[in-house]
């Protein structure tokens, strides 16, 4: 199973961030009702450029693999927030489902923050250094 590691772990950063791509574009495309239903939650609207930089970019960054690690962790914890802000109020009906589905989300990244974005990623390019300098 060692050798499918690199090949899952890249599978898992396309699959992953699909719902922060879509979800960090649609809010940029529907600015204006997006803020104002944060507002409505009791979100100050003037958050909605981090939320958008967080799902939109840091979706492209776990996809292509920069900064792995940092952005899976930080972007579990934001899943987590995310449950108890907007989907907390099980007495509408879809919430429960919603809830549970971030904390699966949120676990995923946990997951990714912990084991790194595998070989076929921009992290590991960065990290590898020259094995000209290796050799002097």
């Amino acid at each position: 199973m060692k050798k499918f590691e690199d090949a899952g772990l890249l599978l898992a950063r396309i699959l992953m961030p699909v719902l922060f791509i879509t979800a960090g574009w649609g809010k940029i495309t529907g600015y204006a009702g997006t803020q104002q239903y944060m507002e409505v939650m009791g979100v100050p609207g003037f958050m909605l450029p981090l939320v958008i930089l967080l799902e939109l970019g840091g979706g492209l960054a776990i996809l292509f693999g920069f900064l792995t690690r940092f952005t899976a962790l930080f972007t579990a914890g934001f899943t987590i927030l995310t449950a108890l802000l907007f989907h907390s109020n099980f007495a509408e009906g879809v919430n429960q489902l919603m809830f549970i589905k971030n904390l699966t989300i949120a676990g995923g990244f946990l997951i990714l923050g912990l084991v790194g974005p595998g070989a076929y990623s921009i992290d590991r390019l960065i990290s590898k250094k020259p094995q000209a300098a290796l050799a002097h």
